[in-house]
């Protein structure tokens, strides 16, 4: 933060949140107007005389409410200021805003609301909507929008297109975040766009929906490492106005948040609203006993009536260990995470790092194989099983960019399947396995997601799609959720455990690495309620009993300027 004098004739011109140009250290600069005062009323310590003037104001950026926000959001999350603005202000600059274009009579479209969200926002009460994955969000925004301008978060800007033409068809006015920034400032019923969405600029704003809040697209990847839904509750905090959260399956932190502020349809209602999930449990078929190809795929994929997607996450992922006898997956007894072989005689855990001789818990037996066959392999032997030529299997993976051949029925590849593909029958996960017991506390629901977005793909078909999930942990509680539709269990199992493993929301994380890292440790070490745990290659983990504690801990942390460190809150591959 530096001071600078605002010319005479900007004086009633500029306002706070505005784009300006300004000379630091003999270059010229852009920069944001954090806060304005008057000399004379202490608004500075540092004579007059000496300031430098602000050379010109460049356009509008985010609004004094907005400013707020960031200071709490850096305390949160720490890092640099300066990112928060870039993230809130438009690429192009803007001068003026457009005439409001809000909605003199909302009665128009309340005949599609969801009449409970609706009286949730009519109330200023905040809000957790659980409905299936097959319903759209439609609804519950118009819910909202009933009640004032609504702000409205969603994973990707391929949903917020369609959503927002969606809303357009129902007489509201809409502004498509990142174009159409000035509109939004200007004034319409709903703004809507991706995860800095939640810092656009909303006059008169009376709700914020977060769609699919669950999402770990809502994360930013760089720091500060804020989640999309996490600020829109501390920004409806802020500005005094209602927040709906929508996800199928909860997040432990919406729900954690929500308490009793839980909206969820009957369970008759819930039940019809998923896609057939059928979970295939390989520690029972033995037709295939050294393959990932189950008798229930086989079936699946010689039906040549149906478009079928095959899901195999083959990069990133746990290297799974089973039992050669009795083909339990190899687990941590600490955390449930997956074991992996470090030496002849070791298991050793990838997400607490516990570790303990090779035996199965389950039979006590001491040979195991690792499963985690490649996709090229994987390819010819499920078109073997499928009776077709291998020519017949398309393969599918996040890099590949050339266009789909429709004309094909089976497909292979990451999960990049479920967002690629528009008409498929049956989606099948090979090897779920595989992202349920990932070394990070969040696995779950990043299985979850993918779960979601499965039943999602297979819905849009035809009304017999299905999902089929290949596991040997039948028994899980997400599957057994995700199959009986039974979410509250999963919920409170899931709970339960990031109590009993102090993990978040019940306490707060960050990672720290690079070469002052050392320094920061010993510092944060003696400070009480803050425990640091050593990770790979010079990476550091601390743990605190809440964000608050935390962040006060860190901004206690006094070192020079020169010291290099990279600071990661809430970091999403833990």
């Amino acid at each position: 933060m530096f001071d600078y004098v605002v010319p005479e004739d900007m004086v009633g011109k500029l306002e706070v949140g505005d784009r300006v140009r300004i000379v630091l250290h003999g270059r010229s600069v852009s920069a944001w107007v954090a806060s304005v005062g008057r000399s004379e009323d202490g608004f500075s310590d540092i004579d007059v005389t000496r300031l430098l003037s602000i050379v010109k104001i460049q356009g509008r950026g985010p609004d004094a409410d907005l400013i707020r926000l960031f200071a709490e959001v850096r305390s949160r999350w720490q890092g640099r200021l300066r990112s928060l603005y870039v993230s809130a202000t438009p690429t192009n600059l803007v001068e003026t805003f457009p005439t409001s274009r809000n909605a003199k009579d909302r009665a128009v479209f309340a005949s599609g609301a969801d009449s409970s969200v609706s009286s949730c926002v009519k109330a200023g009460l905040n809000a957790l909507v659980r409905r299936g994955p097959t319903v759209s969000p439609l609804a519950s925004v118009l819910g909202a929008a009933v009640n004032g301008p609504t702000l409205v978060v969603i994973p990707t800007l391929s949903r917020a297109r369609l959503l927002a033409a969606a809303l357009k068809r129902q007489g509201l006015s809409v502004a498509l975040l990142p174009d159409e920034w000035a509109n939004a400032a200007g004034g319409v019923d709903v703004v809507i766009g991706a995860r800095s969405a939640v810092f656009a600029r909303v006059p008169n704003l009376c709700a914020i929906v977060v769609i699919d809040e669950h999402d770990d697209s809502l994360q930013e990847e760089r720091t500060p490492t804020w989640h999309a839904r996490d600020v829109a509750i501390m920004r409806a905090k802020l500005q005094q106005v209602s927040c709906i959260l929508c996800s199928p399956v909860p997040s432990v932190t919406a729900a954690h948040w929500a308490v009793d502020q839980q909206l969820i349809a009957d369970e008759q209602r819930e039940l019809a609203e998923w896609p057939t999930i059928q979970i295939v449990d390989r520690s029972v078929d033995d037709d295939w006993p050294n393959s990932l190809v189950s008798s229930a795929l086989v079936a699946e994929i010689r039906d040549h009536s149906r478009r079928v997607a095959l899901i195999y996450n083959t990069k990133g992922r746990a290297k799974l260990v089973a039992c050669a006898a009795c083909k339990s997956l190899a687990r941590c007894s600490t955390c449930n995470g997956a074991m992996n072989i470090t030496s002849d005689s070791l298991f050793e855990c990838g997400r607490c790092k516990e570790s303990r001789p090779q035996v199965c818990l389950s039979c006590s037996a001491g040979k195991f194989a690792v499963l985690k066959p490649g996709i090229s392999r994987l390819r010819e032997e499920i078109a073997l099983a499928a009776g077709r030529k291998t020519d017949d299997v398309v393969e599918i993976s996040g890099k590949s960019k050339d266009a789909v051949d429709v004309s094909k029925m089976l497909f292979i590849g990451t999960e990049s399947l479920i967002h690629r593909l528009k008409d498929v029958d049956t989606v099948v996960f090979l090897d779920i396995d595989q992202e349920l017991s990932a070394p990070r506390y969040r696995a779950s629901e990043i299985a979850s997601t993918l779960l979601i977005g499965a039943a999602r793909l297979v819905s849009r078909s035809s009304s017999e799609g299905r999902v089929l999930v290949q596991t040997f942990n039948a028994q899980h509680p997400l599957l057994k959720a995700i199959s009986d539709k039974k979410i509250d269990a999963y919920i409170a199992s899931e709970s339960a455990s990031r109590i009993a493993m102090r993990m978040p929301p019940f306490s707060s994380l960050a990672q720290i690495s690079g070469a002052a890292a050392p320094g920061v440790v010993a510092l944060l070490q003696d400070q009480s309620g803050i425990s640091v745990s050593a990770e790979n290659q010079g990476t550091f983990l601390i743990r605190a009993e809440s964000s608050q504690h935390l962040s006060a801990a860190l901004d206690k942390i006094d070192l020079p300027k020169s010291a290099r460190y990279k600071l990661v809150v809430d970091p999403s591959r833990v």
